[in-house]
């Protein structure tokens, strides 16, 4: 029997077997180790405890001051100065300053960190982001990532795999979020619980790869380990176009082993929108009904790529963001902020009304730039809706992509985008 593209990379990385199973239990080499604001200090402390000099090779470790950066309190700049410092003292070439720096699983693709056939460590839980590259890529806890970065090693058991096969041409207007939000409906918050989700089908080969990283970064909200996506022609384009190192390709065996496979008609999913207070309260935007709304955040790690910013704008395009609404636009790294105010499109936000902020994570875990207050509703590009999640217990989060985000702040209420726009 074969195996699945998750075991194929895993085994890979091992020194001691040719081949896993699910539910081995392996050591196996890491290429990259990821840590933020939030976690690399905890990890650092860890790392300090286990009497280590030096991480294992600072060319592979990445720490991205995001989540509360540019620093909002002194708490955080006190985060974000233990992770200078540390990067710094141990010649950590991949740290990303202010300025420089981006939302972590938008920029380390970007600036070419992670490739095909990797297997990649993070002391963030959407770091599955970047199995979109062909990759196994993890969330970690800081006690991990703080062995990892001392060893290059982690132990994992190995998970069994879902293959869903997506099938059909897209309707308009719908994209990567849409798809991964009516999955996850479908298969509920727990549907993929500890275990690989193999992403495939002729709808995944026309989707861009912008499409892929949002649908790799939402595994985890289905409880996967990791979501995986085959390389193909523009896996390797946008990574040839980036990595500077060399990669290897996987795909997964014919006779792999799934423990299910789904089959999804594409065709039939319209634009989705995830109530709160889970991602698996999804359903089309036709039927949401009349729910007004306070704020907009156009960004994140899922939906902050200049493809994202893009749709946003075709909407926004001539058009006012409601009087009642808050649309704050925020772009994925400084390349996608740059790209896009080259491309004219942070000119057109700031016409219709939005405000645009400099990249950071920032509400979508309700740390800054867009803390919502008591009662009022948010509609988020971002991939969790959790009570408080944004804010006050008493907010809510709506989850969509980014059409659904723009046209809502138009309308002023949850709202297609063929409402406001009509079909593109």
């Amino acid at each position: 029997m074969g195996m699945t593209l998750a075991e194929k990379l895993i085994a890979a990385h091992t020194d001691a077997v040719d081949r896993v199973r699910p539910g081995d239990f392996v050591e196996a080499r890491v290429d990259v180790v990821l840590a933020n604001d939030i976690t690399a200090p905890i990890a650092i402390r860890e790392f300090t405890r286990l009497g280590v000099d030096r991480v294992f090779d600072p060319e592979r470790i990445v720490l991205v001051p995001d989540h509360f950066a540019p620093n909002k309190d002194i708490k955080s700049a006190t985060q974000c100065q233990v992770m200078r410092d540390f990067a710094r003292a141990q010649r950590i070439s991949h740290y990303f300053e202010v300025g420089r720096m981006g939302i972590e699983h938008v920029l380390l693709p970007e600036q070419g960190l992670v490739g095909p056939g990797d297997v990649v460590v993070g002391a963030d839980s959407h770091t599955c982001t970047y199995g979109a590259l062909g990759a196994f890529a993890t969330g970690m806890g800081s006690t991990d990532i703080a062995v990892a970065m001392a060893t290059g090693r982690i132990w994992m058991r190995v998970p069994e795999t879902i293959r869903i096969v997506y099938e059909g041409e897209l309707q308009p207007w719908v994209g990567g979020k849409d798809l991964i939000l009516y999955t996850i409906g479908r298969i509920g918050v727990s549907g993929a619980l500890y275990k690989a989700i193999e992403f495939s089908g002729p709808t995944i080969d026309a989707l861009s790869m912008a499409g892929r990283f949002t649908m790799a970064n939402m595994a985890i909200e289905a409880g996967a380990k990791a979501g995986l996506f085959p390389v193909d022609d523009k896996t390797r384009a946008y990574v040839d176009a980036r990595r500077a190192r060399d990669y290897t390709v996987y795909a997964p065996d014919p006779d792999a082993e799934y423990a299910q496979t789904l089959k999804i008609d594409a065709s039939a999913i319209t634009p989705q929108v995830a109530f709160p207070y889970l991602p698996e309260n999804s359903r089309p935007v036709s039927a949401v009904g009349d729910v007004p709304i306070d704020q907009v955040v156009i960004g994140s790690c899922t939906n902050g790529r200049l493809e994202d910013l893009r749709v946003a704008a075709e909407v926004l395009r001539g058009r006012r963001v409601a009087p009642n609404v808050r649309c704050i636009v925020i772009p994925g790294s400084q390349q996608v902020y740059l790209d896009a105010l080259r491309a004219g499109l942070i000119e057109e936000f700031i016409a219709a009304g939005a405000t645009v902020s400099t990249p950071t994570c920032g509400p979508c875990l309700g740390g800054h730039m867009g803390v919502l207050g008591a009662g009022e509703r948010a509609v988020s590009t971002t991939n969790r809706n959790f009570r408080g999640r944004m804010g006050h217990p008493d907010s809510e989060v709506y989850l969509a992509g980014p059409a659904v985000a723009a046209a809502s702040a138009v309308a002023g209420r949850i709202a297609s985008p063929e409402e406001v726009v009509g079909c593109s």
